[in-house]
């Protein structure tokens, strides 16, 4: 009788694990590349411990063939995966908004390796994307993620088909949505570019033997530092709000 307790105890832990590991592994902060992979799994491990004696009562028994057992962890692996997306899509509203600033001020041409996408990106959506995660986790809106973590389980019960297309959907329009946001964030530099190329434009027709292009390039790097130093943190607190807000809406669901 304790043997079997014990197995069930031990499925119950791994089970929980496969999906609460696979959401730490892509968290945005806690899943990057810059982070050792034993500090995540030790995470990982935390959080299931802490977790599992909750959600125990809404876990399935452990299946009798081996299918049915990988059926099982391959849909734990998809919801963690899913829940991990939706957290990181939010963020990367800041490299898209960096990115269309770097473009407008001059910076496009100033490349960096970007850690939340292993890749190279601008140093304006570098430097947004890095100080929006520092900002989540400074201001404990991660908990939010944590949140989420626990309530999937009321939203998607284990052993039971998963919503694949709704899967999609949501990430579909999230993205949509991260992608206006990301604009909508820029509008100040899209604004006072505009005004700074018409302004370029007109004294270039009114002077046409003055020199635009070796006049106009400082002037629009400092510029735009100038917009971004003045509008840095409106554009902080408005990505917080997002974020919280569309994590909220994932907890609200579940």
């Amino acid at each position: 009788m304790l043997e079997r307790l014990l197995a069930l105890e031990a499925f119950s832990y791994f089970l929980v694990f496969t999906r609460l590991g696979a959401t730490v592994m892509l968290l945005p902060g806690i899943g990057e590349g810059y982070v050792p992979v034993r500090v995540r799994l030790l995470i990982a491990l935390v959080i299931t411990a802490v977790m599992q004696p909750v959600v125990a009562p809404l876990l399935p028994e452990a299946p009798d063939s081996i299918i049915a057992l990988l059926m099982l962890l391959l849909g734990e692996v998809l919801v963690g995966v899913f829940i991990a997306t939706v957290a990181r899509v939010l963020v990367t509203t800041l490299i898209t908004t960096g990115t269309v600033i770097a473009f407008l001020t001059g910076f496009a041409n100033a490349v960096l390796f970007n850690p939340m996408l292993q890749d190279q990106g601008a140093m304006t959506a570098v430097f947004l994307s890095l100080l929006g995660t520092l900002l989540i986790f400074v201001t404990d809106l991660h908990h939010l993620m944590f949140m989420a973590m626990m309530d999937s389980y009321t939203m998607f019960k284990p052993g039971v088909a998963l919503p694949l297309d709704d899967f999609a959907e949501v990430i579909g329009r999230m993205v949509s949505a991260s992608f206006k946001i990301g604009v909508q964030l820029a509008a100040p530099f899209i604004l006072v570019t505009m005004l700074f190329y018409i302004s370029l434009g007109l004294l270039a027709r009114l002077m046409p033997q003055f020199q635009v292009f070796f006049v106009g390039l400082p002037l629009q790097i400092l510029l735009g530092l100038t917009v971004l130093m003045v509008t840095i943190s409106s554009i902080m607190m408005w990505f917080m709000d997002y974020f919280a807000t569309g994590m909220a809406r994932l907890i609200e669901a579940g």
